[in-house]
């Protein structure tokens, strides 16, 4: 390799280094920006936020590879022709693809990666977060009492304390309720103060309390709710123990998320995938065996000539003549409930159609999604690059604003296509290939404009193009 290439390599892979972890790092943040509340005052370990934050980095992956290409390539020949180096390679004879081919290279080998990543390691990583995550959700906020506070965190129990002291351990003026018979409030106990501290296996928080009553009422006593009998125990220590098992964070089984759609490799899919389609046309087909079964008449009944209530009247009085009078109104009462029976199988059929197509949609984006994300990569490059050799400009200035303008665009283009697909407007192959359909003439314009040193940015060059569209004579002409 020459040392042209090097030199290439060496200018392009620190860039991308750079902003690729610096996007990552702003959409880790907008994760703990969103989910904060579910994160503090729960006394997780230093590890499980570790590897929460290190499963949903992974998972954030698709976006920041794309834009840190997008904006590393643009970087790159814009310090190359802000420094005139690209200058001096197009005066020694050596063309724009001849400097882009090492990177042409780079950005195939990252699409490779790329696809493998979303195939293997991003299914994964999905399983890893959305699992612990969702642990960390559903588990308990952390042993907290406050001054004067009723606290019901620990099952079975409510407790007050009057005051903690500054140790954290010493408490007075306790009051403690037991609702583990679960028959109300029957038995309390007081003391006047006691020590907090937790059990060698850390799974029992132990309360010794001091000068203290207990009262209960004796429910399981014949005549209770008549002689109300009535409990009263002094003590001077007493140890109350609480088990602290809720407040340990368990793990659920990853096998159980293992079918979501976002969890799956294409194998997975295709095979989910055809299921699904099986499914639905076995729904369609139960529905319109049943209707042709049960309904027979009203399957062939012409609709048309009775649309309007006066046709429709006229339509039942006709039907109701062979019978007697007083049989009409049972008559159309068992009709009444026949169409209403009718009415909510349909409906009960069109969402179970309706929420299975809806999963299938998801699950073909998803498959989509595998394809597309390594063919944007490689196609972003391509306007990176030759936009970089147009506008001159390096640094994170004018680079960072113009890659930003065109992720969002990418960015709009994508979410617009896959919602279009979810809710089977368009199908898989077409809503989730708009963006890169746009962004391939988009790239060869700019790779053109690039090679024959157009002035693209050109102020000048603007105007006399409008000038001459809309016939406006210069001052020469005039």
């Amino acid at each position: 390799m020459k040392k042209l290439d090097w030199f290439i390599l060496k200018s392009y892979l620190g860039p991308l280094i750079l902003t690729f972890f610096i996007a990552l790092f702003i959409l880790l943040m907008q994760f703990l920006w969103k989910y904060v509340d579910d994160l503090v005052g729960k006394g997780l370990e230093w590890y499980i936020i570790f590897k929460l934050l290190f499963y949903a980095s992974s998972t954030f992956v698709p976006l920041a590879l794309p834009l840190a290409i997008l904006l590393s390539s643009l970087m790159t020949f814009g310090n190359l022709g802000e420094h005139y180096e690209l200058v001096s390679m197009k005066a020694a004879g050596i063309s724009l693809r001849r400097v882009m081919a090492p990177l042409i290279i780079v950005s195939i080998l990252i699409s490779g990666l790329a696809f493998y990543f979303s195939n293997v390691i991003l299914p994964e990583a999905n399983l890893k977060f959305l699992s612990l995550l969702y642990d960390v959700r559903s588990k308990k906020l952390a042993f907290n009492l406050k001054n004067g506070v009723f606290y019901d965190g620990i099952e079975g129990y409510v407790i007050r304390v009057g005051k903690k002291e500054k140790d954290g351990n010493t408490i007075r003026d306790v009051m403690i309720y037991d609702h583990t018979k679960r028959r109300g409030n029957i038995s309390v106990t007081t003391a006047e103060w006691g020590k907090m501290e937790l059990s060698p296996d850390k799974r029992y928080l132990v309360f010794h309390l001091y000068n203290g009553m207990n009262y209960e009422e004796r429910i399981n006593m014949r005549y209770h709710e008549v002689t109300r009998p009535f409990q009263r125990t002094k003590f001077r220590e007493q140890n109350q123990l609480f088990d602290l098992s809720a407040f340990k964070l368990t793990r659920t089984d990853e096998a159980l998320f293992t079918k979501n759609y976002e969890m799956q490799n294409i194998r997975k899919l295709q095979f989910s995938i055809d299921s699904i389609k099986k499914e639905v046309e076995r729904h369609r087909d139960t529905y319109h065996r049943t209707s042709h079964t049960n309904y027979t008449f009203y399957s062939r009944l012409d609709t048309s000539t009775i649309l309007n209530p006066n046709a429709l009247d006229s339509f039942q009085h006709a039907l109701l003549l062979n019978f007697d009078r007083k049989d009409w109104y049972s008559i159309t009462q068992a009709a009444k409930a026949s169409s209403k029976l009718m009415k909510e199988k349909i409906i009960l059929h069109d969402r179970n159609i309706y929420s299975k197509s809806k999963l299938l949609h998801k699950h073909e984006i998803v498959m989509q999604k595998k394809f597309t994300f390594s063919i944007a990569c490689f196609l972003l490059f391509f306007i990176g690059a030759p936009l970089g050799a147009i506008i001159r400009k390096g640094g994170l200035g004018m680079p960072a604003v113009v890659a930003t303008i065109f992720f969002v665009l990418f960015w709009i283009v994508s979410f617009t296509g896959e919602k279009y697909t979810a809710e089977g407007v368009l199908p898989a192959w077409q809503g989730m290939w708009i963006a890169p359909l746009i962004l391939l003439p988009i790239g060869i314009f700019l790779t053109y404009k690039a090679t024959i040193d157009a002035s693209l940015f050109d102020v000048d060059t603007w105007i006399k193009l409008i000038r001459k569209f809309l016939r406006i004579p210069t001052k020469q002409q005039i």
